[in-house]
């Protein structure tokens, strides 16, 4: 559900922007020195928080401790209404109406701190902040008071789950998020057939996209980020009328195993890109396959993933080791030799110093002399494209899923 990505990024520009005052100044401020305790040395005024999730989580999903310093700047993070901004670099100010706060970096931050427990007083505080962003349709934009979109929606979902909520029971006018997405669902016949949209289009039609087809997928299932491997699934099952979340599920996974027969990744939605690989929403592709159960496609596209992500994860950062660590973690691989790389030291690497090792590490790691609880030193490909019209844009590496 993740930073991600492109034509996500351009409708959620489309959204933001409409509501930016035409007096408004946009343009993006230079940043201070980063701190010591956030992951990733790009700018954080567009992904912080969400980056600074994803792998916090992922980290604790492989066992390892973040560091206290790691999960303070994040917590620190969070505004008195109980959302969150992509980036405050000064958080003794109050947040105000300039404050770019939205529904993907608050969802995000709640996986994160509901996984790592005792932040109850925070995650709480957040969840009501996204209630009552709700929109009528039951779902949520990225912004409060935007159109809803399946990737926020989804990722909202996540969190509502993570925190202990039922979101079927989080409703607005009648509407549950459920009901959002059936309403963003694509049907069995016509081009894109079983898909999500990321939104309707300007004629109000409903067009096929990978990424919102893979958050939506979990989304549907009620799953977060983090897939547990070996979870039983409905499999893979053709196309029919979705006559509720678990069938739209199983829908979007359909759409997802064709569109990664025959290469084994999804392509860039990005103009120009096109015939470029898009290796964060094959990743999250995995991860929705892994939870709807159809883990034959699933672990051919982790093999492809094995083979070629490296570079990729290298030059994007934190949230892309995450997606890749929640990839390997869905389908039962090994994220510490991943092709060769292990993604757990890499993604370290990119933060501050961990605390220890916890017990589930440890017993993973038993015959091994060497530890990677001293590591010392997402996300979107679409956070270059929202840095271009100064939005504070996702979560979403999600983003670009279009893109949480």
């Amino acid at each position: 559900m993740n930073v991600r990505r492109s034509a996500a990024v351009l409708a959620a520009v489309a959204v933001i922007g409409a509501a930016t005052p035409a007096t408004a100044d946009t343009s993006p401020s230079p940043s201070p020195k980063l701190p010591s305790a956030l992951y990733g040395d790009s700018d954080p005024q567009y992904d912080g928080v969400w980056r600074q999730s994803l792998a916090l989580l992922a980290l604790h999903t492989v066992g390892v401790e973040p560091p206290k310093a790691a999960v303070g700047w994040l917590t620190g993070q969070q505004c008195a209404d109980g959302s969150f901004a992509p980036y405050r670099a000064d958080t003794a100010g109050a947040c105000d109406a300039k404050t770019m706060v939205d529904t993907n970096q608050t969802a995000a931050a709640v996986q994160a701190l509901a996984a790592l427990g005792g932040h109850d007083d925070v995650t709480e505080k957040a969840v009501g902040w996204l209630k009552s962003a709700q929109n009528k349709d039951g779902g949520w934009g990225y912004v409060a008071g935007g159109a809803s979109d399946t990737n926020s929606t989804s990722v909202v979902i996540s969190a509502l789950a993570a925190a202990g909520e039922k979101p079927a029971e989080v409703k607005k006018d009648g509407k549950s998020p459920y009901d959002a997405l059936l309403e963003l669902a694509l049907p069995c016949e016509g081009d894109g057939a079983g898909a999500f949209a990321f939104q309707p289009d300007k004629k109000g039609e409903l067009v096929a996209n990978a990424d919102a087809t893979a958050a939506g997928v979990l989304g549907s299932l009620g799953a977060g980020l983090v897939v547990e491997p070996g979870e039983d699934g409905a499999g893979e099952v053709e196309c029919e009328e979705a006559d509720g979340p678990e069938q739209a599920a199983a829908n979007g996974a359909a759409h997802l195993t064709d569109a990664l027969a025959e290469d084994g990744h999804l392509t860039s939605a990005l103009a120009g890109a096109e015939d470029q690989p898009d290796y964060g929403n094959t990743a999250d592709a995995v991860v929705a396959l892994a939870a709807q159960g159809a883990g034959e496609q699933a672990g051919k596209s982790l093999s492809w993933l094995e083979k070629n992500a490296a570079d990729w994860a290298a030059q994007s950062g934190p949230a892309a080791y995450a997606q890749l660590i929640f990839a390997a973690h869905a389908t039962g691989a090994d994220p510490r030799d991943f092709g060769g790389t292990d993604l757990v030291k890499q993604l370290g690497a990119t933060g501050p110093a961990a605390e220890k090792t916890t017990e589930a590490e440890a017993d993973g790691k038993k015959d091994e002399s060497e530890s990677d609880s001293g590591f010392g030193v997402w996300w979107f490909v679409g956070i270059c494209l929202v840095a271009g019209v100064g939005i504070g844009f996702l979560i979403s590496g999600r983003t670009k899923r279009q893109q949480p």
